[in-house]
């Protein structure tokens, strides 16, 4: 597939040997964002050893990022300028493993021109649900400054057939311990094939293939699985410096490209599962009434613990914006307050105080058709594992 150009060859700088790593690797900035303590334990963990927490922004802070950032930055600078990275042009593979199993992901940078959070987009990397816009000036404004990158974004890839992952050719270990905070292990190593893996990638948007799959041939290699909006402010922030930048400087600087972490969907230690929507209330008989829904598939409702089932369309997202449309306008006239739940028994276990509604599951199988025919899913759609399964911070890229 010569006609895409998504994936390129770039410097990633990781820890040298001898690092303190269980300080040095902390969790995705958005995650634990109501849980001050996890934070506070993640900071009495790491102390004064290097650490990535130093450079990122949990976004239990968000509120603070304007006195925040400059030390970020600061901190990046030290770090570079520091003997505490190693670098590697090529591909890293990924090896995590948690209460789930282990999940083999492929750490790779890609061109932020190929790209788009827009619903309905066609080009080769795409989001999966709809975007806040809202939710990326203060995240880009980190990335503006800001002389590194460091990665917790998760794109998905489609390959039943797991030909990507038996081109691999290991190389020299990189990294190898457990994570703090429970996050299980994690293991790194250098790919001695990365041009033979890459071509692998691309053989996965060959339009013959992709016609056969989704009735479409317009080459959809990744959907964006974690970290919807950290791509999306990577990307504006990448549109507000080439609009300054000449075409010969815009086609290579480093702010183009971002990594990411590409998991196989068919990985068997990538949990996908619904998130089911609860609304604490004073009726809800009430709402249950308004979620008069048809078609041929069947979702839950349980108010204190009693389930029906009724019915729901066969397109799943369209159930899902249907039934979020619905429950904004129950809280808008009657009040009640909306939360998203991981697991059906947490929704029963919430439901004496309102209302669940529990949504059937997209099927891997499904799942980039559905992306190929309808572009974003709505807002909370879907979940990829636990949190404390997310990606943790260990390599970076200069992005100045």
């Amino acid at each position: 597939m010569d006609s895409i150009k998504t994936i390129v060859r770039s410097p990633v700088l990781y820890p040298k040997k001898g690092m303190d790593m269980r300080a040095w690797s902390v969790i995705a900035c958005d995650q634990y964002t109501s849980d001050a303590l996890y934070w506070e334990n993640v900071e009495s963990e790491v102390g004064d050893k290097p650490s990535t927490l130093r450079l990122i922004l949990p976004e239990i802070y968000l509120r603070d990022a304007k006195s925040r950032i400059p030390a970020i930055n600061a901190k990046m600078r030290e770090y570079v300028e520091g003997d505490i990275f190693d670098e590697t042009d090529g591909l890293i593979l990924v090896e995590r493993t948690t209460q789930s199993g282990t999940r083999r992901g492929i750490l790779l940078t890609i061109d932020l021109e190929d790209f788009s959070y827009e619903k309905g987009a066609k080009t080769p990397v795409r989001s999966t649900e709809g975007t806040i816009l809202e939710r990326i000036p203060p995240r880009a404004e980190i990335r503006r400054d800001a002389p590194l990158e460091l990665p917790h974004v998760m794109v998905l890839y489609d390959d039943k057939e797991g030909a990507v992952l038996r081109t691999v050719k290991k190389g020299e270990t990189m990294y190898d311990f457990d994570l703090n905070m429970g996050g299980g292990h994690v293991k790194g190593t250098k790919i001695e094939n990365s041009d033979e893996v890459i071509k692998a990638f691309y053989a996965l948007a060959d339009p013959n293939r992709q016609k056969e799959l989704y009735g479409t041939d317009d080459k959809f290699l990744f959907a964006v699985g974690d970290g919807n909006h950290s791509l999306a402010a990577a990307k504006a922030h990448w549109e507000a410096v080439k609009t300054n930048l000449s075409p010969e400087k815009a086609s290579s600087h480093p702010a183009r490209y971002a990594l990411v972490e590409a998991v196989n969907i068919y990985d068997g230690a990538l949990k996908f599962e619904p998130i089911h929507r609860f609304v604490k209330c004073r009726n809800p008989q009430r709402l249950q009434s308004m979620l008069g829904l048809s078609g041929g598939r069947k979702c839950r409702t349980v108010i204190d613990g009693n389930i029906r089932e009724t019915a729901f369309p066969d397109y799943i997202p369209e159930g899902i914006a249907e039934t979020d449309r619905v429950i904004s306008e129950f809280v808008q006239k009657f009040g009640g307050e909306v939360d998203y739940v991981h697991g059906e028994d947490e929704v029963i276990a919430l439901s004496s105080d309102g209302i669940g509604v529990m949504f059937p599951p997209i099927k891997k199988d499904d799942f980039f058709r559905t992306i190929a025919e309808g572009g974003n899913l709505p807002r909370k759609t879907f979940s990829m594992g636990e949190g404390n399964e997310k990606r943790y911070y260990i390599e970076a890229r200069k992005i100045r």
